[in-house]
Parts: structure tokens; sequence; C-alpha cells
């Protein structure tokens, strides 16, 4: 057969969602190697894929025909109905292709008209639009969904041919086409009427493929793809199939399948010829920030040229200044200002006026003067509004940034390089990526699309991920899910994760893909379909901000919740030249924000004028966070114990193990930290931490680079040290010098070869020699890939030590703010309220979280100070406390977090409090607050979790009463509102009588509930349990058994035994579907304990065993201890349960020794007695030891003889503590030595604490070595004998 041209013109790439499963790079790489020359893109309704398809195309070689198959409603598109009343009958298809610029320019309009206007089921236009915006524009029929084909398909050749005529009138008889497909029967029948209709109206014909798939294999996996759209089974019959013919035929294959009708081939390559659209990438189109004329400040200008050397020899600073636009005038004014602001003089020393004047110079040169001024625009409006705002990453670095006050670190003084953030040599705009609190974030975008008008929000999608395309294909094809669910726990959940790398990765993996062929083929379909789009979604953070309306320029897209989105990714908009900027809602600024105002509320009500510890001010009275020393030793020693939760960046426990071994004591430490805590560079750490400690000397290099490295003790932790490293040492521009660290930490060797040798010709320059300095560049190449970003870690180590700094001198304010934003998370509410619990406040431990109280909560959690009562009883003070010595912090749950308690209910209860006072009781509470807002099942709700506790009488009283003082509450109300009540006032007011006296009711006398029930109780309506936990009364077993805590074993390595009391919170049976298990049972439970839960998996044959041993064993709310090892092949830690012991069987099974705890002034020869003959009574082969003082302070313990050994028993501990004593007799296990370990970190911690108190500027010491001595030592007091 004779070479064939012909030009795909109807192709859906994933960009259809779900259903098009062509990846655009391999779609233009296939197109290629199938000898054409060019293919079109038009995918449903959209124009996702428009800019990286032309760019793909344009790299390749391959004209790119950019297009859409475009939904046309059959009437209005406003209409949301169909005339059928079937929602498929709401569109017809039509495909679209760009002629030339206007008709890209025009497809751009009707796709975004589509979303926002015509929306139904699908994004559509109707031919009022087309009409239009017809210019530039071919269309062709499309295929049977088209209008036409689908009135052949309905024996209406009369209405066929009307809607042939429209499309011809609209578009013109040369720029509309009839398609002819072939791929199933219902196609071969309409073909000959649609080859007819052509001819008659001279329409030409047009062969295409409705490409949905790359090649004719992919048709399964496709299949897999449609059913996971349709949540269906590829077994089901009864469903929509796609033909097999789908896929990007060769010409030749076309001419086979279409060539017999005439020219439809040659119009292919006709049209093709016809559409030349070029995208111009070079246009900008940010808006230009109009600067008022009374703002602008001629002095101010003139100092700035001034001070910065602007003027060029024989010419003034006046005329420089009459030649300026208006947006650099005013950005030089501003950072004029800014110096003073930031140094407290314009006078500045010649370091800060060259940086300035430099970045300056590039920012004008690029003509990214408005860029900088909108950004200062939106920061200056948010501060003005109270909203904390502040630059990230690179953006950090800015000496112009600083003064405008996008951000608050000074880029002199922690060395940031403006090169990393902006490269002079290119023309792109910068990110200045903003974080926002997040409560604030919503009103500053709004300011911003008030202020410039043309703004949107950024699409994102979502793709088929590693696990996902695993789970989703494992469902249609109906395997069992417990065998998916195995399967997908295998593959590791790091970001970029695919699946030839989880196979790379896991053997396991492997192993199952090669023994059973079923995970063989879910793996095989699932690797097709990985990465391609399943959803649309919006951005987080980034923003759109143009010059003129958004949809002149890219394609929008409204999505479920009514924003505007660019239909284009973030890069790819802002290729087209739109402005980008991040407008990150970061809780922790939400989270200090809040706590610096229940500061003040607090401080206000306790009548104290200033916080105790002297912190700085601002105009309002609040904390000014910025301005806090962030040299404070108390905040550090916080930092150096690595009691970290709760504070941002630092509080996982490994970042918390770095600190106690690091002892920060500067902010610089801070900022190395979190540029080392990462994949790669954590091999660094303890050479930092060795170093810093002088348990290892810091190597000299050279003069230059020691000098460079002097902060992170010679240690390459930061990009900018590499670069400088690269710039002073080898001379390479600053630029180039970045250019090059991301090529060494990508491995692009040819980049690298191509600086070496300047690198080393730089260094020879400086008189080393060419050896050293090659032995220079191949230790940049080791280590320097491991350099992070030092903008970013400066700025989020300075928010960590803001969030430490209230913590430490607020804790009830910044815990109770904590607990707030992280409510919608019980695993982090449980964690936070146990660190609330171990913290040190002033003279007491811990901070006491107590349940909801109607006449003390807000909505949100709240801190409150209590008077302690002489008896050493906390109580509540409804009034404001004047002695904050005498004042201890609590928190108190918020009314808004009580399950079925609404905002509406919250805001009456609160209102009629603030209005009229607390309320004394049940009744008062009904007869005031109106019941139809507050009803039964929110009162009970408040009952239950004891919000009316402070009211008097126990829980089990007030459910009692509830339903007589429901019924008072409503008769009352029911008579104020008819005039009732009035009436009576009036009567007793004109007899001369004092208003009648409020009638106090008596509560039902019933017991109150058991602990057991009010705690359940609690946890139904909170989630949580808050006046106790029912693990408390076994805390002591538990301590002393468990040999790690949930949370302890979540860090474990894999293999690991554990033992770990708590209780099963859930279990979930399940029935295995295959192997030697199948059609049995097994379990998967969810421990939990005060620090956290963790999952385990009881596999059949021990879950029958167990179940047989007791069937309690594996229920939920079980108290028990669980034996297992530790699964980390999962992305989350898991337990395989080797052992479920209940607590009545804990001390026989998990009992390891007896301490018994004498005291030599209590305990007499004759009460010895009397231990001897209880331990012979119960003889057996655990062993017992004696602990008692000698020498007054030292403890030594002793090893009974063996005819003293014991059989453990609870019986045993309480008769021997009936005669010594509560807590003279221990039983101890696994868990003891833990337990004490900790208690020895405890105080040896407390021991430092104190030395540093006394010793003046002493420096904190690393827990390393020092701490594990101690213990050591402390462990070696205890003598066996």
């Amino acid at each position: 057969m004779a070479d064939v041209s012909f030009t795909h013109l109807h192709v859906h790439t994933h960009y259809s969602m779900l259903d098009g499963a062509c990846r655009i790079k391999d779609l233009v790489a296939r197109t290629k190697e199938l000898g054409m020359d060019s293919i079109a893109i038009s995918d449903h309704g959209c124009l996702f894929g428009a800019v990286e398809f032309y760019s793909e195309c344009v790299a390749a070689g391959i004209k790119p025909i950019i297009g859409m198959e475009a939904y046309i409603a059959p009437g209005d598109r406003r209409e949301r109905s169909s005339p059928t009343g079937n929602p498929g009958d709401a569109a017809f298809h039509l495909l679209l292709l760009a002629e030339n610029l206007e008709g890209y320019k025009n497809l751009v309009k009707l796709s975004s008209i589509a979303y926002r206007e015509g929306f139904y089921y699908k994004p559509r236009i109707d031919k009022e639009v087309l009409r239009e915006f017809k210019a530039g524009l071919i269309g062709t029929s499309a295929c049977l969904g088209g209008e036409i084909a689908s009135a052949f398909l309905k024996h209406d050749a009369k209405k066929a041919k009307e809607i042939a005529e429209m499309y011809l009138d609209i578009l013109g008889p040369d720029r509309f086409f009839i398609e002819v497909q072939k791929h199933i029967k219902e196609q071969d029948q309409v073909n000959p009427e649609l080859a007819d209709l052509a001819k008659r109206l001279g329409v030409g014909l047009v062969a295409t493929n409705d490409v949905h798939f790359l090649k004719a294999e992919d048709h399964f996996a496709h299949d897999c793809l449609c059913c996971i759209s349709m949540g269906r089974l590829v077994s089901d019959e009864n469903r929509l199939k796609y033909p097999t013919e789908l896929y990007l035929k060769s010409p030749q294959e076309m001419q086979e399948a279409l060539g017999h009708f005439d020219q439809a081939i040659e119009n292919t390559r006709r049209i093709a010829d016809m559409c030349n659209v070029e995208l111009d990438f070079s246009k900008r189109y940010a808006p230009v920030y109009r600067v008022p004329k009374e703002k602008l400040r001629e002095d101010l200008l003139l100092s700035n040229l001034r001070g910065g050397g602007v003027p060029a020899e024989g010419q003034s600073a006046e005329d420089s200044a009459a030649a300026m636009q208006d947006d650099e005038r005013y950005l030089r004014q501003l950072c004029e200002e800014g110096l003073q602001w930031r140094y407290g003089t314009r006078d500045v020393s010649p370091e800060i006026r060259a940086r300035l004047e430099k970045e300056l110079q590039v920012i004008i040169s690029k003509n990214f003067c408005s860029y900088f001024l909108i950004v200062w625009d939106f920061c200056n409006y948010a501060r003005d509004n109270g909203i904390p705002v502040g630059a990230r990453g690179s953006g950090v670095g800015t000496m112009v940034g600083y003064l405008l006050g996008l951000c608050n670190v000074d880029p002199l003084r922690y060395g940031l390089l403006f090169e990393r953030f902006m490269d002079p040599s290119r023309n792109e705009m910068p990110d200045i990526d903003i974080d926002i609190c997040q409560d604030g974030r919503q009103r500053v975008i709004d300011y911003v699309r008030n202020k410039y008008g043309h703004v949107a929000q950024i699409i994102t999608f979502g793709t088929l991920a590693a696990k996902a395309a695993c789970k989703d294909v494992g469902r249609v094809m109906g395997v069992p899910l417990a065998k998916i669910d195995a399967l997908t726990k295998l593959i590791p959940g790091t970001p970029g994760m695919t699946l030839k790398k989880a196979m790379d990765q896991v053997p396991d993996l492997v192993k199952q893909y090669k023994e059973d062929p079923q995970i063989k083929q879910v793996i095989d379909i699932a690797q097709r379909l990985e990465g391609l789009c399943r959803n649309a979604g919006c951005h987080a953070a980034g923003v759109i901000i143009a010059d003129q309306p958004l949809d002149e320029i890219v394609p929008l897209y409204r999505d479920a919740d009514g924003n505007i989105l660019t239909q284009f990714e973030g890069p790819m908009a802002e290729k087209v030249g739109l402005l980008k900027m991040d407008f990150l809602g970061l809780r922790t600024l939400s989270v200090l924000t809040r706590s610096i105002e229940l500061e003040y509320q607090t401080r206000q009500a306790r009548g104290v004028d200033a916080p105790e510890q002297g912190a700085p001010l601002d105009e309002r009275g609040r904390i000014d966070i910025e301005k806090i020393d962030l040299a404070d030793r108390r905040v550090l020693d916080l930092f150096c114990r690595g009691e970290t939760r709760g504070v941002f960046q630092f509080e996982s426990g490994g970042m918390q193990d770095l600190l106690m071994k690091m002892a920060p004591d500067r902010i610089e430490d801070l900022i190395a930290a979190n540029a080392l805590y990462r994949p790669g560079p954590m091999e660094l750490i303890p050479l930092y931490c060795n170093r810093k400690h002088g348990r290892e000397a810091v190597p000299s290099v050279h003069p230059i680079m020691d000098a460079i490295l002097k902060e992170t003790y010679g240690i390459m932790v930061y990009q900018e040290q590499v670069m400088q490293i690269f710039n002073q040492l080898g001379g390479i521009e600053l630029s180039s010098a970045y250019k090059l660290i991301k090529a060494i930490s990508k491995k692009k060797a040819d980049i690298i070869a191509k600086f070496q040798p300047q690198f080393i010709d730089g260094c020879i320059a400086k008189g080393i020699d060419r050896k050293k300095a090659e032995e220079i560049f191949d230790l940049i190449l080791k280590f320097g890939g491991y350099g992070f970003n030092k903008s970013h870690s400066t700025r989020y180590a300075i928010v960590a030590f803001q969030t430490a700094y209230m913590k430490t001198y607020h804790p009830v304010e910044y815990m109770a703010a904590l607990l707030t934003y992280e409510s919608g998370s019980t695993e982090k509410v449980v964690e936070y309220i146990d660190e609330c619990r171990r913290m040190q406040v002033g003279d007491s431990r811990g901070i006491k979280v107590l349940p909801p109280d109607i006449n003390i909560s807000s909505v949100d959690f709240t801190p409150v100070y209590e008077k302690p009562a002489e008896n050493g009883k906390r109580r509540g003070s409804k009034s404001a406390i004047r002695n904050p010595q005498s004042a201890i912090g609590v928190i108190r749950f918020g009314l808004g977090a009580v399950k079925g308690v609404g905002t509406k209910a919250v805001e009456a209860i609160i209102a009629e409090r603030e209005k009229n006072g607390p309320f004394t009781s049940i009744y008062d509470f009904c007869e005031r607050v109106d019941l139809r807002t507050v009803n039964r099942a929110t009162l009970e709700a408040l009952i239950k979790c004891g919000a009316f506790d402070s009211t008097g009488g126990h829980r089990a009283q007030l459910m009692a009463a509830l339903d007589r003082a429901i019924e008072m509450g409503q008769q009352a109300q029911a008579d104020k509102r008819s005039g009732q009540m009035n009436m009576f006032a009036a009567l007793t007011e004109s007899a001369g009588n004092s208003p009648l006296p409020k009638v106090e009711h008596p509560l039902p006398d019933v017991p109150p509930f058991s602990n057991a029930d009010m705690l359940k109780h609690e946890k139904d309506v909170l989630g949580f349990y808050i006046t106790s936990h029912p693990l408390t009364e076994h805390q002591s077993l538990i301590e002393h058994f468990s040999t790690d805590s949930t949370r302890d074993a979540m860090n474990r390595s894999e293999g690991t035994d554990v033992t770990i009391g708590g209780m099963l919170s859930q279990v979930r049976t399940r029935i295995a579907k295959s192997g030697r298990s199948a059609g049995q049972k097994w379990a998967i439970i969810n421990l939990e304990d005060l620090e956290g839960s963790i999952e385990g998996m009881v596999f059949a044959d021990k879950y029958a065993e167990l179940v047989e041993r007791d069937p309690a064993l594996v229920s939920p709310e079980s108290i028990v201890f669980v034996k297992g090892k530790i699964d980390r092949k999962r992305e989350t830690p898991c337990l395989v349960v080797n052992d479920i012991i209940s607590m009545s069987e804990a001390v026989q099974r998990l009992a390891t020794a007896l301490l018994i705890k004498l005291d030599p002034s209590k305990h007499t020869p004759a009460v010895l007695a009397q231990v001897r003959d209880i331990l012979k009574a119960s003889h057996g082969n655990t062993p017992v030891y004696v602990e008692m003082p000698v020498n007054g302070s030292q403890q030594v313990m002793i090893r009974l003889d063996t005819e003293l050994f014991i059989k453990p028993s609870t019986t045993l501990r309480q008769d021997l503590e009936m005669i010594l004593g509560n807590g003279c007799a221990v039983l101890t296990g696994a868990g003891t030595k833990r337990l004490r370990r900790a208690e020895q970190q405890k105080l040896f911690r407390e021991t430092q604490e104190d030395t540093a108190d006394t010793t003046a500027a002493s420096e904190p010491s690393a827990l390393t070595t020092d701490e594990d001595a101690a213990i050591e030592a402390m462990d070696a007091e205890m003598v066996e004998a």
C-alpha cells in the first residue's frame, strides 16, 4: 500500500477524566512512531491539556491542533433539564478545532462559558454562543453522540439535514465537516446516510477514530478505567462497553477502515493544513499597580537614589527620578521607609545599601515593580486587619521583601541570597509564596479580587497514584477486598511512589506478583493506568491575578463549590504569562493568633497589665510575636528537652530525639535542624552534633570555605552555602551556581561537567592547587546535593520558635488554641490532651483539660484560670482573678465540640449567659434559653458530657429531671410570649410587692451513673474520655507490663516484639477469601492507650485460638495486653498479633518480679515476719526484691532467697499492701525498666535545669552520652545480694 497521509483529529487524552487513557507525552511519541506529523487534542468540553499538548508537540516536531469535543445543549445552555427527562439527552457532541489564534481564543471563551454558565451534568455550550464565538473555528459532526448521527439513529433524516444546515450556517461551508467512523454496527448503519447527506449538502467527509487509548492491547486497561468511572465491575454485562478499535491507528489502518469514503482520509490533511495556531509564551498579563499620586514622596525617592548611587555620571537624582515609572518610584520610596522601620535609620551600612540597590536593579530591569507592590499591598491589608502573613520559601531571602514587610527575616543577618529567589538571567516571574493565617485567607483573596478584579484560583488534577490504581483496578476486577488491601499496604506511601519503584523496593510485592496470577494482572493493568487524571480539584494555595478578563487568556472552570478556577495547572498558567501566587492558609499562624488573643483576654480578665515575662506588646496591647527575643533561654531549653509536641515542624519523635542530641542554644541550630531532618541529610546529624559539642574537631578545608561553613561546623547544610562556595572559591556567578547545585541534586552529569573546569580554574586563581581544587569539587558533589533552601528553613524555624515561646510562657492559652484548631482530628486531640497532662506549668505538673461548662465554655476550647481552694482542690472563678500568682490555668472543652450541639444552639446559650448571667440549674436554663433552638437532644448531650455539672446535682439526676425541666421551660416561654408574665409582673409591681421569688426545683433522688457509664457517655458525645479513662484504674499494670506505648511502637523497627496494654477501641472481623485459612474469620483490631492507637492484625488461626479461650478477648472495649511483632511493610506500622491477654490473666502471665519497698522507720520485725509468711504461702518461681534506704538517701535493692520466690497474683499484692501500705508492693514486668528509665530521664533533666538556673549563661548539655551515663550510674546503685 502506498504511503497514506493522515491526521487524527478526534483524540481524547487522560484529561477526558476516566474516559481517555492517553498520556500526552506517550501520545505524541506514538504519533511520531507511526509516521504522522500532526495530531489534534479534543477532550470532552475542556482544554485542560492544551498547553501541555502544544508544548510536547512542538518539542517533538509534530504540528499541534488544539480542539475540544464540545457538549451542545439541545436548547438554551442555562436550562437545567433535558427534552426527554433523561440527563443523558441534555447534551450532544460537536468537535471544534482552532484554525488560528482567534479560533484558539474563542475555544477558550466557549470552554469557560460551558463550565460557568452551561454546566448540567456536562459543561455545555449552545448554538447562540457558538455563533457569537465561531470565528477561527472548524467543526465536525462528532461521533454517534453528535446531533446529526443521533437523528439518523432515530430514523429522522429530515431532522439530520436541518441540523447539518444549521451548523453550515453557523460555521460556514468550508468550516464544517461530517465525521465517519468504523467501530460498531450502529456506526456502520449511519455511515452511508452521513456520506449521502454530506454529498447532497456539499460538505466534506472526514475520517476519525475517536481515540481513547494508545494501542490495541490497552483496551482491557481502558475498560477497567471506564468501570472505575462508572462504579461497575468488568464482569457486569449490562454496562457501557467501548469498542476495541478506539486506539491510535496508523494511517494505513485508517485507510483500510474508511478509505472508501470519498476524500474522508484526504480531508484530515486538509483540515490539518488549515489549522495553524502559534502560542506566544513570552507575553505577560500581570496587572500594574496603580500608585495614588498623593502617596508619592519626592524626598524619600531622592534619598533612595542618592543612597544607592543610581544617577549616572553627569545626571542628577532629580533627572533619574523624572524618568521613572510610578511603580518604580513607589517601590523605591517604600524601601526607603522600610530602612527606617527595620534599622531605625536610613543611614544604613554600605552593605545594606549595596544589597538593596542590587535587588532593585534586577527587579526594575525585569519590570517586576508592580508585582512586588501588589504583594506588598495585600500583605499590608492583612496586617492592617490583624491577619498574620509572611513569605516562605526562597522569597524570604530578599532585602526588598524584608523592607516591604513581606517577611520578618533579615536576609543579611541569616546569610540568605537573592539569587536563590530570582535568577537575574531569566525573565520568568519569581514565586513569592505567602503564608496567611488560615482564618483570614479568604478575606485576603477577596481583597485582591475586589481590588484587581481578574482573579481565579488554580485547578489541580488528582491522578491514579500507585496505591489507588491497584485498589481501583482490583475492585472493578472483583478481586477480594482483603487481598487488594494486603497488596496496597505493601506499596510505600511516600510522595512520588510508582509501582515500578515499589517493585524495586519491596521484595514481598515482587513475590506476590510472581506467585499470584490475579495480583500480577492487577499490577499490570494498574501500571497502564497509573498517573492518569481521575478528577479536578482546587489548589490549596494558588491564585492567578491578571490585567484583563481571564477568559481572554486562559479557559476557566467552576468547581462544585462555585469557585472559579483556571483550567490550566499552575505551571501551565504561568507559562501562558499569568501571575501566580501561593496564598497558603497556614494553620500554625491561626493557632499563634488565637493563642495571643486568648492570652490578652485572660490577662484582662485577671486584671494583669502585661505578660509576666515582659513580652513586647503591639499597639493593641497584644504580644508582638515578631519582636520576641529569639535567644530566649527558657524557650531554647524547651527544645533541648525535646518537649516539642505541638511545636511547628518539631513535634515528631525523630525530631525530638534530634533536638535532645543537638541541644540547640541559638536559632541557627533550629534552622539547621529543620534542614537536616530529611532523608539523605539525616546521615549528617550525628556529625553536626559531635562537632557542635566538641566531640569531633571541625576540619579546615580552605579559609573561604571554612568561613562560609562556620555556622554549621564545616557541614554543607544549605544550598546558599554551596552557592557561595562556588561563587567565592570558584568564581561562578551566583545565578549559575544555583543551576549547578540543582544539577548536582538531580545528578545531571552534563551540566556538572560543564561547570567543573570553571570551578577548578577559579580555585587555581585563588591560589589553590589543582589537586586540592578537584578534592573540593568532589566533596561538594558528595554532600552539596543534600543542601536545603535556607530561606525556607529560616522562616519556618522562626515560626517554630514563636510557637515554642507561647507554649513556654503561655501554655494554657497556647494548648487551648492548638486543641481548637486540631479538633477535627480525634488522634491529635488525644495526643495534645496527653501533652497537657505531661507539661510542667509553674510548680504544678500538667494542665487539666475539663469537660464543657455552660457557664464558662465558649464555642472553642477555653482557657480558664481557677482559684485554688483552701483544701487544695481547684474551684472555678466566675469573676476576674486579680492575683495571677494564685491562679491555676485549666482548659475547658468548647460547647461547639459536643456532638449534636449546633452552632445556633451554642450562640443562643452564650448570648443568654452574657446577657443575664450564669445559669443556676437545669430548670433555670430551660426557662431562659429558647428551647426551639436548644432541643432535647442537645440538652441530653450537654448533660452527658458534664456541661451542667457546675449547676449542682450529678448527671443521672439531671437526666432524670430533663423532661420536667423542658416541660416547665416550654410553659414559661409560652407564657412569656403570650404576655402573661408581663401582666403578672405589672400586677405585682402595682400592688407594691417585690418581684416573685425564683422557685428552686429539687432534683430527683436517683443513684449516679457508674464510672463506666459516665465515661461511655463522654466518649459518645465528645469523642474522648475527659473525666477519666477506662484504662486509668489499670494504669499501674499497663506501665509495668507494657514494653512500649502505642506511640513508641510506631517508631520500632520491623519485627520488634512488643507488649502493649490498652483498650480494643475497634474490632473488625473479616472472612479469609483464599489460602489455607479460606472461609475462616480473622480480625483487624485497633488498640488504644493514653498516648494514641495502633492497628493490629489477628490472623485466622490465632483468632480462632483466642475466641476459643475467651470470646470476650477480641471484642470492642476489652482492656487487654496485646503481644505481637511490628510490621512496617505498609505505609503505617501495625502489629501482627501473637497473643491477647486479659487483665485478669496479666499478673500471672506478665509479672517478672515482685518489688517490696521497706521503710525501717515504719516496718517493724513483726511486720517483716508477716511479710515472710505471706510470701511463703504463695511460693512459686517469680523472684522477689526488697528496696530500702541506706545512709539516708541511697536506695539499695536486695534479691531474696529462692524459698521466698512467689507465684504472682493480685491477691498477694493486696495482702502485702494491707500490712505495708499502698504502693509498697509492686508487681513488675517488661515495662518496669522503661518506666524507671523515663523517671530517671526526667530527674536528669530537672537536675540540669536546676544547674542551669544557678549558672549564668551556661550552655545546655547534649543528652546523648551524658544522659545515658547518668542513668547507668543510677542503675548501678541497685545492688543485688
